[in-house]
């Protein structure tokens, strides 16, 4: 059976989990009476809402890839892989998922402690690192840097229905589309499973009788995921400014990240608590819809996914070219947004 035939079974059938899970989880939310409810200030949504939907997302992209292996046979460095990001990320989820139960949630000394722990398995024991600094023990902190902070990025986004699920399907589109004549068929694999099982999702996060949440369950995994995925594919065959494509890529969390950081310590707070300086209430505050929020945001992620597999396929020249006017856009909107003042 060829790849292409195993991308689409993989595809549907995660499509079809998650599809299929997300209401499921959602009446074993509101049945265990596991809520996110608004009752701190940081909080931007006005009802209680059942979580779980992480569980959905995993199931589905999880179970697509155990199928897979079970109708092919994979090469024994695949498999390794596979079980690397699965056994990491399973860690992640419930991580996330005692978070999301636990009256409070957890401290972030505990969770910044397990996701130690879920990157030491993937970096040291299975070897998925960012393999073109030589320095090993350089090449095993930066990467653990990579995993936790994307891990945290896409939680610290999931601030508005759809967006950081959304985000990380982008994002697994593009990863898929530009590792695809890769041999790390792992990364094809885990990319195009998780694009399908957010897909999945994202009907339910967005409706108005059906919403769940995916919750730190979900928000911490698929970050996990793809910090993974990114670091196990080349994109350097061409020019060598393809490294940073997964940083276009990853451009919008990162920056979210990058920019919330910044303005909470200008302004004396802890960057680990929440508070309302996230970009995207900001554009709110500035009197843009939600949806208007999530189109952008989509548009954005679609042409700084686009701009990525340009870097990677095209030269030098325009890839720096490229970078260049990603730099000064990010630079030019940071301002923009750094004028709003946010009321807590």
């Amino acid at each position: 059976m060829n790849n292409e035939i195993l991308y689409l079974i993989t595809f549907v059938t995660a499509y079809l989990l998650s599809l299929i899970l997300t209401p499921c989880f959602r009446y074993i939310a509101m049945k265990l009476n596991i809520y996110d409810r608004p009752i701190t200030a940081v909080k931007t949504h006005k009802v209680s809402t059942p979580y779980l939907g992480g569980l959905a997302i995993w199931s589905g992209w999880v179970i697509s890839l155990i199928l897979i292996r079970f109708i092919t046979n994979f090469p024994t460095g695949t498999l390794n892989n596979l079980r690397s990001v699965i056994i990491g990320s399973l860690m992640i989820l419930i991580l996330g998922l005692c978070d999301d139960i636990k009256k409070g949630g957890l401290g972030f000394k505990f969770k910044f402690l397990i996701q130690i722990i879920a990157c030491l398995i993937v970096v040291v024991i299975f070897d998925i690192r960012i393999n073109f600094i030589e320095n090993y023990i350089l090449s095993v902190l930066i990467s653990i840097f990579w995993i936790i902070g994307l891990s945290n990025a896409f939680n610290l986004i999931d601030i508005m229905d759809g967006l950081s699920c959304g985000t990380a399907a982008i994002a697994a589109l593009f990863f898929f589309i530009i590792a695809l004549p890769s041999e790390m068929i792992y990364v094809n694999f885990c990319a195009i499973a998780l694009f399908a099982a957010c897909l999945g999702f994202i009907p339910f996060n967005l409706s108005n009788s059906k919403k769940i949440f995916m919750g730190d369950t979900g928000s911490l995994s698929i970050g996990f995921i793809l910090s993974t995925v990114a670091m196990g594919t080349s994109y350097t065959e061409i020019n060598t400014a393809g490294i940073f494509a997964p940083l276009l890529i990853l451009a919008v969390p990162v920056y979210e990240t990058a920019f919330v950081s910044i303005i909470r310590m200008l302004k004396g707070k802890n960057p680990f608590l929440g508070s309302k300086d996230h970009f995207p209430l900001r554009l709110e505050k500035m009197g843009f819809s939600r949806k208007q929020i999530l189109i952008f945001i989509y548009f954005l992620c679609l042409v700084l996914g686009t701009s990525a597999y340009i870097v990677v396929k095209g030269n030098v020249f325009g890839s720096y070219i490229i970078f260049s006017l990603v730099i000064v856009f990010f630079i030019l909107f940071s301002i923009k947004l750094a004028r709003v003042e946010i009321t807590e």
